[in-house]
C-alpha cells in the first residue's frame, strides 16, 4: 500500500493496509461464482494505494478516522428487526448484516426474484469490466467498454472484494411496494461489507430506500450496482445515519439504458467520515437523471460526496441539486463530474451546489464541473456557499421568533428542498430530525 501524506503516518497507513488484505485473503464466499468475483476485486484492491491525499480525488479528504477502524468483519447481527422501526405498509424489509440470508423468512413482491446462482458468474463478470477489474474479459457489452474508461472507485473495489454475499435481485413490471433495505452496524466494531445488484427489465418500476446506521467505530462498505433496461424507472433514497467514529462509504454503479428514469435522494450525517461517489451512465443517451444529497457535518466530522455523470449518446438529461451544511469544524466535499463527449448531442444538464456555512472553523470545498465536447447541447453549473442570510434572520425575528428559533426555520427549509424528494417510507427514520442532530433523531 502507497503511504499517505502527513499528518497520518506512513507506518500507521502501510499496518492498516496490510492488515486489511489478511482480512480478505479469508473472507471467501461458498459460491464460486461470487468467490472468483471476489477474488477480482481483491486483486486489484491490492494493486491500488490506499487513498491519500496525493490523489485528486481525495486532496480535500483526512481519512484518520478510517485508519481508526479495526480491519476485523463485523460478527454477525446482535440486534435484530425488533430493534428497528416498525416497517410502514407498504413497504417490504430486508435487513443486511453481511452474515445471513436477507431473503430468508421473506415473501418478495410480486415482480421482484432472486437472481439464480447459476446467472450470477455472467454478471459479475461483466460488472468487474466495469469497474477496470478485468479489462481483458470477453463478451463485456457496450455500456462496460464505456465505464472501462474511468478508474473504479477504491470504496467499490473493497466492498466487492470483502462482501461474502450478494443481494442479487431482478424487477419486472410495477412492484407496487417500495423495497427498504437495511443495515445497523449499532455500536459494534469492524468492517461491514455489503454488495447489492439490481437488474431492472424495460419497463419495470421500483421505489428503493437504502438505510445505513452505524454509532460505533465500525466501517459500512457498500457496492450497490443497477442496470436499468429501456423505459425503466428506479426512485431510489439513501439514509446514512453515524454517531461518533462510524465511517460510511457507498459507491453506486447506476446504468441507464435509452427512455429509462433514474432519481437518487441521499441524506447523510453523524458519521465521522461519510464517501458517497453516485456514478451515473447514460449508456446510449436518451434517458432521464435526477440527483438530490443533503450532507451536515459538525465537530470533525467529514462527508463527501464525489458524483460522475456520463452520456454516451444523445438527448439524455440530468437534474442535479447537491446541498451542504457544515458547522463546527467538520469539513463538507463535493465533487461533481459531468462528461458529455462528441456522441451526446442534445443533452440538457444541470448541475446546482448550495452549502451553508455555520462555522468560522468549519469548511466547504465545492468543484461542480462539465466537461463538454458536444456542440449542441443546453449545459449549465453553478456553486453558491453562504451563510444564513440577515435579512431573513430579522425578519422572523420581527415577528416574535427567537433568534435561535428563527436560524432552525431557516436550516429546516433549507433541507426540506431535499428531503422532501425521499421515499415515503424514509419519515419512519425522521431524516429532517437527523440533520438537524435533534435528540429524536435515531428511532
Amino acid at each position: 500500500m502507497a503511504a499517505l501524506s502527513m499528518p497520518i503516518a506512513v507506518a500507521a497507513v502501510s499496518s492498516w493496509g496490510s492488515e486489511l488484505l489478511k482480512t480478505l485473503e479469508v473472507r471467501v464466499s461458498p459460491e464460486p461464482a461470487l468467490a472468483a468475483a471476489q477474488q477480482r476485486a481483491a486483486q486489484a484492491l491490492a494493486d491500488r494505494p490506499l487513498p491519500s491525499r496525493r490523489q485528486e480525488a481525495w486532496r480535500f479528504t483526512d481519512i484518520a478516522p478510517l485508519l481508526g477502524i479495526t480491519t476485523a468483519l463485523l460478527p454477525p447481527a446482535t440486534t435484530g428487526p425488533a430493534t428497528l422501526p416498525r416497517a410502514t405498509a407498504g413497504v417490504v424489509r430486508l435487513v443486511l448484516d453481511g452474515h445471513g440470508d436477507p431473503l430468508a423468512g421473506v415473501s418478495l413482491p410480486t415482480g421482484i426474484e432472486p437472481i439464480p446462482v447459476a446467472d450470477l458468474e455472467a454478471l459479475l463478470q461483466e460488472t468487474a469490466t466495469d469497474r477496470g477489474e478485468d479489462r481483458g474479459a470477453t463478451g463485456a457489452s457496450n455500456h462496460a467498454a464505456a465505464r472501462a474508461g474511468s478508474e473504479p472507485p477504491w470504496s467499490g473495489l473493497l466492498a466487492a472484494a470483502s462482501a461474502g454475499q450478494i443481494l442479487a435481485l431482478r424487477v419486472r413490471g410495477f412492484v407496487e411496494p417500495t423495497l427498504e433495505l437495511v443495515s445497523d452496524a449499532a455500536s459494534a466494531e469492524g468492517v461491514l461489507p455489503l454488495r447489492l445488484l439490481l437488474i431492472l427489465e424495460p419497463e419495470a418500476r421500483l421505489e428503493l430506500l437504502q438505510v445505513h446506521r452505524a454509532a460505533g467505530a465500525s466501517l459500512t462498505t457498500v457496492l450497490l450496482e443497477a442496470r436499468l433496461g429501456a423505459g425503466a424507472q428506479l426512485s431510489h433514497g439513501l439514509i446514512g445515519q453515524g454517531v461518533g467514529a462510524a465511517v460510511l462509504l457507498a459507491d453506486l454503479a447506476i446504468d441507464q439504458q435509452p427512455g429509462s428514469h433514474y432519481a437518487f435522494t441521499s441524506a447523510v450525517a453523524g458519521w465521522a467520515l461519510s464517501r458517497l461517489e453516485p456514478r451515473v451512465l447514460q449508456s446510449a443517451g436518451g434517458a432521464t437523471t435526477r440527483l438530490r444529497s443533503l450532507q451536515r457535518v459538525y465537530g470533525r466530522e467529514i462527508a463527501d460526496q464525489h458524483s460522475q455523470v456520463r452520456f454516451e449518446g444523445p438527448e439524455g438529461e440530468l437534474d442535479q441539486l447537491h446541498k451542504a451544511i457544515a458547522d463546527g469544524a467538520g469539513r463538507s466535499v463535493f465533487n461533481g463530474a459531468v462528461a458529455v463527449p462528441r456522441a451526446a448531442q442534445r443533452t440538457n444538464a444541470v448541475q446546482l451546489s448550495r452549502s451553508l456555512l455555520l462555522s468560522d472553523r468549519a469548511r466547504i470545498d465545492t468543484k461542480p464541473q462539465l466537461e463538454i465536447v458536444a456542440d449542441d447541447v443546453k449545459c449549465a453549473h453553478g456553486a453558491t456557499v453562504s451563510r444564513l442570510q440577515s435579512e431573513e434572520l430579522f425578519y422572523l425575528q420581527s415577528r416574535g421568533i427567537a433568534a435561535a428559533n428563527a436560524s432552525r426555520l431557516l436550516l429546516r427549509g433549507f433541507c426540506g428542498e431535499v428531503l422532501r424528494e425521499l421515499p415515503a417510507a424514509a419519515a419512519i427514520w425522521q431524516p429532517l430530525a437527523m440533520v438537524m442532530a435533534e435528540e429524536a433523531s435515531r428511532p
